[in-house]
């Protein structure tokens, strides 16, 4: 049979052939196609970034800031790595110091930067919740914001007072806040030793009722708050 002008004979096999071509490719390619390295890159970033992880997780447990996008989160997770790195390095130079010749184990290249990024962001939520470094800037002029919002602030610093809650539907509830929102937006106040107010001070509705034990309140349903320092008889 005659034969097409482009066509040629093969010294090899046919699926000698075919396994050629599969061995052609990249020797960095693994099974799925994708670079052998991509998956152990990708390990070794999360792991060295699983510190900056764990702190920036605690560090929004204890604060009322909200989270950034996945981009911030990143750069976040990186400062706290850092942190976390610099400290880890610091205790390992100390130990050195100290006469500590066998170096750390791997276990402790990952436990010891993890615990002290958690240790660094439990101190930035207590200096954000005090809001103790905006303070100290506005002392010298550098800004005149607070860490938090106005109404997280407002709370943190009149946790000794009652508050008056004046609801948009024209009513009044006075009491004491064990538990406020975070953001004036959503949430709940739990308001104990609380009593219903009207114009002129103690409901006519309620005149004749007892102290409400604790009463639920959305944020929503509230128009404005008063804060109330207690009086040397309460």
């Amino acid at each position: 049979m005659c034969r097409k002008a482009w066509e040629f004979e093969s010294p090899l096999p046919h699926h000698t052939l075919g396994n050629a071509a599969k061995k052609s490719g990249s020797p960095y390619e693994n099974k799925r196609g994708y670079p052998s390295w991509a998956s152990g890159e990708i390990v070794s970033v999360f792991i060295f970034l699983l510190p900056g992880f764990v702190a920036a997780a605690v560090f929004y447990s204890f604060t009322a800031y909200p989270k950034p996008n996945e981009f911030g989160q990143v750069i976040q997770a990186l400062a706290f790595t850092m942190v976390g790195q610099l400290i880890a390095g610091g205790i390992q130079l100390l130990a050195a110091a100290l006469g500590a010749q066998e170096p750390w184990p791997t276990s402790l290249e990952i436990i010891v930067p993890t615990l002290s990024a958690i240790a660094f962001a439990l101190i930035a939520a207590y200096l954000s919740n005090k809001d103790l470094t905006h303070k100290a800037f506005r002392l010298i002029g550098l800004t005149q914001e607070s860490a938090n919002s106005v109404w997280f602030s407002s709370f943190a610093n009149n946790a000794d007072c009652y508050v008056m809650l004046h609801l948009k539907d024209g009513r009044h509830l006075y009491g004491w806040p064990e538990d406020w929102p975070s953001h004036s937006e959503q949430g709940h106040f739990r308001i104990t030793e609380a009593f219903w107010l009207g114009d002129d001070n103690l409901d006519p509705q309620y005149e004749n009722s007892r102290e409400i034990y604790v009463i639920i309140v959305a944020v929503s349903d509230v128009e404005t708050v008063e804060f109330i320092k207690p009086s040397d008889s309460e």
